[in-house]
């Protein structure tokens, strides 16, 4: 699946982890005001590459990015309830540009506006 992505986002994705979980923790959820694990896909950690500067001391851990199954899933299936294989990898695929634009120090309202939300 990543494989299909251009190399520009391989090299990307090859700097900044990329973790697989079932669903946010309930913190994560608090924090973003979130009801229903099923609302969210993905989520950046870290500091934009936009925010980023050599002199910053309160970088404590690397960038990553996590994807959540369950949100996906969610996101995936269509007006019957059924997820397909090709639904789900457009889906997967989103998340993942979704959360590198925001390593790029996208808003979500511009991420949205492009097709990525």
């Amino acid at each position: 699946m990543l494989g299909r992505f251009p190399k520009e986002i391989l090299n990307i994705l090859r700097e900044t982890p990329l973790h697989v979980e079932d669903q946010p923790s309930k913190d994560l959820m608090q924090d973003l005001g979130i009801a229903d694990a099923e609302e969210l896909c993905g989520c950046f950690y870290g500091v934009p590459y936009t925010e980023a500067s050599v002199f910053s001391t309160d970088i404590l851990m690397p960038n990553s990015i996590t994807i959540f199954r369950r949100g996906i899933v969610a996101e995936s299936r269509n007006e019957y309830g059924k997820v397909s294989r090709r639904r789900l990898r457009i889906q997967i695929r989103t998340t993942i540009l979704h959360e590198i634009a925001h390593l790029h120090g996208m808003q979500e309202g511009d991420i949205i506006a492009r097709g990525y939300g």
